[in-house]
């Protein structure tokens, strides 16, 4: 199974009887799943299904789905619902004589919804839940379209993720390989620093500055660090194998690859392995970003 991006866009057109439509879905990154609609008038009460239509189709992203329909006239039809602008125009007359205003001008009346323009509410139940199953079969064909458009972006994502895995890996290998982490130059390190204090001084009591050398020596290892990195960069590989909604699992990597990277430049005491250290900082910087597309 490939990877999914949260980000995506698909578009689908269609006719039903005098119904001309289009739905637009689009999604950006989100923690979760969130689905919200727009929906015409009258036919809001299909936000609810074809939601969990989506929420069986996709696990994380922040979607945004837009259905534009607009109802042709029919010839010799009433473009202007008269029944409903008597009543319009007859409460806003009492309602200026209650309160000693000058009558209404009728040009802000007619345009109350559902007073000019196609009536909606002319449909039968009949024809109204035929253009609801339209809308509904198109917007499953857009909901296809889209996850396809999420998935092909999940695979371009996995060819960068995999890349930047590569070069952490790389780099976590620099650092085991760095000449500064040799026993020996860490050894000559040590005693050249106890012997320019112990020049300097002659206070120094060279058991304890041989202790101390010790536990700085000890500190300064990244052996762990290291170890950790590469156990970081196995688990990732998997995941990214296995596919599917695995965002939150990566995005936990990253976070300990972070974690490894802070802990390895803060330890180096050699200007090489500091390199190194800044060098896979930000790498793994990048790589989290990435990681934060995916579902």
């Amino acid at each position: 199974m490939s990877l999914h991006s949260m980000t995506g866009f698909a578009r689908e057109t269609g006719t039903h009887g005098p119904w001309r439509f289009a739905w637009e879905i689009r999604s950006v990154n989100g923690r979760g799943l969130e689905v919200k609609f727009k929906l015409p008038p009258g036919f809001e009460a299909l936000a609810e299904p074809l939601r969990r239509t989506v929420s069986g189709k996709l696990q994380r992203g922040s979607v945004f789905a837009l259905l534009s329909a607009s109802r042709e006239t029919q010839i010799g039809a009433s473009p202007i619902n008269e029944a409903l602008l008597d009543a319009v125009v007859g409460a806003a007359v009492r309602a200026a004589q209650r309160h000693n205003l000058p009558p209404p001008e009728i040009s802000p009346l007619v345009a109350v919804r559902g007073v000019a323009g196609a009536d909606e509410s002319g449909e039968s139940e009949e024809a109204r839940n035929a253009s609801a199953a339209a809308f509904t079969a198109s917007f499953a064909s857009a909901l296809e379209a889209f996850a396809h458009a999420r998935a092909e972006e999940g695979s371009r994502l996995e060819g960068v993720l995999t890349t930047q895995l590569a070069a952490i890996e790389r780099l976590t290998e620099a650092a085991e390989a760095c000449p500064a982490r040799q026993p020996a130059a860490v050894r000559e390190r040590l005693a050249k620093q106890v012997r320019e204090l112990l020049e300097a001084s002659s206070s120094f009591d060279p058991d304890r500055l041989h202790q101390e050398a010790v536990l700085i020596a000890s500190r300064a290892d990244v052996r762990e660090e290291i170890d950790r990195l590469r156990a970081h960069v196995a688990a990732a590989r998997e995941l990214l194998a296995t596919g599917g909604a695995v965002g939150r699992r990566l995005d936990f990597l990253a976070q300990e690859f972070s974690r490894e990277a802070n802990t390895l430049t803060a330890k180096a005491n050699d200007v090489a392995l500091s390199r190194i250290g800044l060098e896979l900082k930000s790498v793994v910087e990048q790589w989290r970003e990435q990681v934060q597309n995916v579902e």
